[in-house]
């Protein structure tokens, strides 16, 4: 049971509730709701990620589940798996993660150093220039700053669901990618 009451969306005010009603009814969504003033910028950002990036989905979603593993958060871990196998993610490649084994022979190399420098970001925030260099010979600025921002996003929704104790819901699926409320 969460620790936190989620946020009824009947009894919210109105920019909540607008924000509420265009969106799936996951419990994520009505706890970060008590958050009035970080609400629709926590989700514009959340859509951003999931819609507009240049950032490969496959990229994205291994950065994403790399998150939710090494937080740990499960909430994001279930909602994102099935997210994960609909951008061409697979099946190996999950368990992989699941296990911590960045280097298996299922990631290409592009794959193995964006999951390395993600857990050097996630772990303590500093990779080596070495892997850094590695990683921008495979990534634009713009890539590496979307995927420093996935992580620490959904390490950030990880942490709020573990913090709260929030039960994940079913799988939302690729309905998410496609939703951006205002």
């Amino acid at each position: 049971m969460s620790r936190l009451p989620l946020l009824d969306p009947e009894t919210a005010p109105a920019p909540v509730r607008e924000v509420l009603a265009a969106l799936p009814g996951l419990r994520i969504f009505r706890l970060l709701a008590h958050a009035e003033t970080a609400f629709r910028p926590l989700v514009r950002l959340g859509a951003a990620i999931l819609t507009q990036q240049e950032l490969d989905p496959r990229l994205r979603e291994l950065a994403i589940l790399q998150a939710a593993k090494l937080t740990p958060g499960e909430y994001e871990w279930v909602q994102h798996v099935p997210l994960a196998r609909s951008v061409g993610v697979s099946p190996e490649q999950i368990e992989a993660l699941e296990r911590g084994q960045l280097e298996a022979a299922c990631f290409d190399a592009r794959e193995r150093l964006a999951l390395r420098f993600g857990r050097d970001t996630l772990e303590g925030a500093r990779v080596s220039g070495e892997l850094f260099a590695a990683l921008r010979q495979h990534l634009s600025p713009r890539e590496v700053v979307e995927l420093v921002i996935t992580l620490g996003y959904y390490s950030m929704l990880a942490r709020l669901t573990e913090v709260t104790r929030t039960e994940p819901d079913a799988p939302a699926g690729a309905d998410l990618l496609g939703r951006s409320p205002g």
